[in-house]
């Protein structure tokens, strides 16, 4: 009978506590983090895999090959950047659905238009065209592939994983998560991946909710590449030199001249992007022509200064090069402006990749040239390595992950106080001026007003459209009646192409506007949102651009679905009690 009763007394606790035991284990486990510890490892091996594929193509079967050659036939720069980057060309344009959506700029703009969604079907054309930009001699490096390709499978694996309760928003993270693996695989640098995937969407912020699956993702996925190519530094330098307080105040002004010639290029490769884009000529023909002036860039700097020093491609030998050879301020400082033409040339005309080691690799001349013309210094490593850091910070916005690149790629780890003192100098000298369109400014977006309302719930549902093919009289038969409504979604084959707006009419004189399509005038460079983006980030891509009027509602498919405008979303607050005036704060800090 004791004994019952003590069964009793213990069953009687068990049941009175369980319940607490469970709501404090829901609450542990509220975010469900365990999750990603299975899928974030999946992410990071196939990306991995992804990575060191194209690694190994390009650094170990097909860049040395060809730079040995172009250094012994220097014309033959020339000619095989210009080819490479025709063959780029034909690639993007007939085999992608749009050649200028690719690499660092379409993963960002993935996460902040499409909620985390990437089309997979032009995948590997994207990956080949990436190898022919920068294995040839592009200016460029393979950041931009890896990052896209790690951002795509996270995204297409969300797709696929649906047994185990994954939500929507789930999507963006394992694209974040992706794009991590594939920054710490090509660098092997764990931690500078987590860092830069977690800062690259914001010029302000990071993108928080991914933070342990990126880690986790960068781990495995260097672990991934390690294997295969080992895990040696990529650019390893040692220095035992130390620092100064003095060197600590030609840091800080190093990076006010960084900041100042990072901005000046930002903004001028933005400017040559837009204008390219909107160039009414082939795409094949832009990026052939991108290719012609890139390689005259190494021309010009191998007939200028003899040596292994050459601005193209991706350039990993030139980091040992300026790093532990030394070369005359004159030398380096015009590799630094060839290297820069060389890469809007590249890129800004057209070519798949991106521009984190070009960046590196200037701000490294630029540092060391500082160092002896200026500073006279010795301690060439160390302005070298802040140079670097100064760069990157002022260029992508990414200035912790400037930091961590510097000492995880070279391990130069002596250096972290100054490079910090450079990137922070360099990126507040910069302002906003970054080298990325699509890179936002988090915070601002929360004094907007309340989030949670779908762009789905305001759109607008009845909005015409006009197909390509239509010449410019049909279509101003077809939107004559429509006089509330100035710009027109542009369909080809069903599928979203671009926009045009009535004021178009009026840039065509009325004799020629019946041999004139549609096509012809259409903006392909439009920004269009999920039909379950949230209405706050459907405003703060309005007030972005000053032109920008409406946003197109697109389905994953590439369907139309609607249109929302700013005053749709007022509308629906000013229903809601919220004040008239919630557009002033935007608007003085956009």
């Amino acid at each position: 009978m004791p004994l019952r009763m003590a069964w009793t007394r213990r069953y009687g606790l068990l049941r009175r506590y369980l319940p607490r035991v469970y709501e404090d284990l829901g609450t542990t486990y509220s975010r469900s983090l365990h999750k990603w510890l299975l899928i974030a490892p999946l992410v990071g091996i196939l990306t991995g895999l992804v990575v060191t594929a194209v690694a190994l193509i390009v650094l170990k079967e097909v860049w040395p090959p060809v730079l040995n050659y172009y250094l012994h036939h220097p014309w033959m720069m020339v000619v095989g950047v210009t080819l490479a980057f025709l063959v780029t060309g034909l690639i993007m344009q007939y085999l992608t659905p749009d050649p200028d959506n690719h690499s660092t700029e379409e993963i960002i703009r993935s996460y902040h238009e499409r909620h985390g969604a990437v089309e997979m079907r032009p995948l590997v054309p994207k990956l080949i065209a990436a190898i022919t930009t920068v294995a040839f001699g592009g200016s460029a490096a393979l950041e931009g592939p890896s990052i896209y390709g790690g951002g795509a499978i996270g995204s297409w694996l969300w797709a696929k994983l649906g047994r185990l309760r994954l939500e929507p928003r789930d999507r963006r993270t394992m694209l974040i998560s992706g794009a991590a693996a594939g920054m710490a695989a090509v660098f092997r640098a764990p931690l500078t991946g987590l860092v830069f995937a977690l800062e690259m969407p914001y010029k302000d912020d990071l993108a928080h909710e991914a933070l342990l699956p990126s880690l986790i993702a960068s781990v495995v996925s260097y672990v991934t590449l390690a294997a295969f190519l080992g895990a040696k530094p990529i650019f390893n330098f040692q220095s035992t030199v130390s620092f100064t307080g003095r060197d600590l105040i030609w840091c800080a002004l190093l990076g006010v001249a960084i900041g100042l010639i990072a901005m000046t290029f930002s903004i001028t490769f933005r400017r040559v992007r837009t204008f390219v884009v909107k160039w009414s000529i082939p795409h094949w023909v832009k990026l052939t022509l991108g290719g012609l002036l890139t390689g005259l860039c190494g021309l010009a700097f191998v007939r200028m200064f003899q040596g292994p020093l050459v601005p193209l491609g991706p350039n990993y030998e030139a980091v040992g090069i300026i790093l532990n050879m030394r070369h005359a301020p004159l030398e380096l400082a015009t590799f630094g402006v060839l290297k820069l033409l060389a890469t809007i040339f590249s890129l800004a005309f057209g070519g798949v990749s991106a521009m984190f080691v070009p960046l590196f690799l200037t701000g490294g001349a630029f540092g060391s040239a500082f160092a002896q013309a200026v500073v006279h210094s010795p301690s060439l490593e160390l302005y070298a390595a802040v140079g670097m850091a100064a760069f990157i910070a002022a260029g992508y916005k990414t200035p912790l992950a400037a930091v961590v690149f510097v000492a995880e790629a070279t391990g130069g780890h002596a250096f972290i106080i100054p490079t910090l003192i450079g990137a922070a100098v360099a990126y507040g000298v910069s302002g906003d001026a970054s080298v990325s369109g699509d890179q936002r400014v988090h915070e601002r977006t929360k004094a907007f007003g309340p989030t949670g309302v779908a762009v789905s719930e305001l759109m607008q549902r009845e909005v015409i459209s006009v197909q390509a093919s239509l010449n410019l009289h049909e279509f101003a038969q077809a939107v004559s009646e429509r006089e509330h409504q100035t710009t027109f979604p542009v369909l080809e084959d069903h599928h979203v192409i671009g926009t045009i707006a009535a004021s178009s009419l009026d840039e065509v004189p009325a004799e020629k506007r019946a041999e004139t399509t549609v096509a012809e005038l259409t903006e392909r460079r439009f920004t269009s949102v999920a039909p379950d983006c949230d209405a706050m980030e459907a405003l703060h891509l309005l007030l972005r651009e000053k032109n920008q009027l409406v946003l197109l509602v697109v389905s994953n498919g590439g369907q139309l679905e609607g249109m929302i405008t700013k005053a749709d979303i007022l509308k629906a607050w000013r229903a809601g009690g919220e004040s008239e005036n919630v557009l002033e704060p935007a608007d003085e800090v956009m």
